[in-house]
């Protein structure tokens, strides 16, 4: 009867210990998973500075359809504020590289200066193209600051000449949809 009721007391102690791992597995997947998610986020929001928003972009998308521009497709939109008001406009582009597509994410502030061009995906040839994704490239560091010079600018590559080009078309883009596009969003 004793060896019954230690082996009851074993399972119970087995039980207990799989579901307690079983739980705190859960939470920490959930909570690694959310963490990555801000790592994520951050990282795309990089393009602004830090002090210029409070409000966070990703999470306020303009109502953008996606739409063939000039030479490149646009995928998405958003605005960062600071105190309720509009600061810069973050475009997400797509445009046909040397081996596929180039994903962008274009940051233009009000005035339509461009504060930077990051690549989110990529297939371009690792050598070449694919340096595009480079944290730091200053290729791609160069662009920031302008408005739509980029004559002497332009690149040898195709690479080079689709960033440029899909660059250029969300410069476009926010010149022709300013005011639309720096609208506060009305209240609901």
């Amino acid at each position: 009867m004793k060896a019954g009721k230690g082996w009851a007391l074993v399972a119970l102690i087995a039980i207990a210990g799989v579901t307690l791992t079983l739980g705190l597995q859960h939470l920490t997947v959930d909570y690694a998973a959310r963490q990555a998610q801000a790592q994520q986020r951050l990282a795309l929001l990089d393009l602004l500075p830090g002090a210029s928003y409070d409000n966070s972009p990703l999470d306020q998308p303009l109502a953008i359809r996606t739409q063939p521009l000039a030479n490149s497709q646009l995928h998405a939109g958003y605005l960062a504020t600071l105190s309720g008001q509009p600061i810069a406009v973050l475009l997400r582009v797509q445009a046909s590289g040397y081996v596929g597509p180039i994903e962008l994410l274009i940051a233009i502030d009000r005035s339509g200066k461009l504060l930077g061009v990051k690549t989110l995906e990529q297939s371009e040839t690792p050598s070449l193209g694919g340096r595009i994704a480079e944290p730091g490239n200053p290729w791609i560091a160069a662009l920031k600051g302008r408005s739509g010079e980029f004559d002497h600018m332009a690149g040898a590559t195709i690479t080079s000449r689709a960033v440029i080009n899909a660059v250029q078309d969300a410069l476009r883009y926010f010149d022709e949809h300013h005011s639309s596009l720096l609208e506060p969003a009305p209240h609901e």
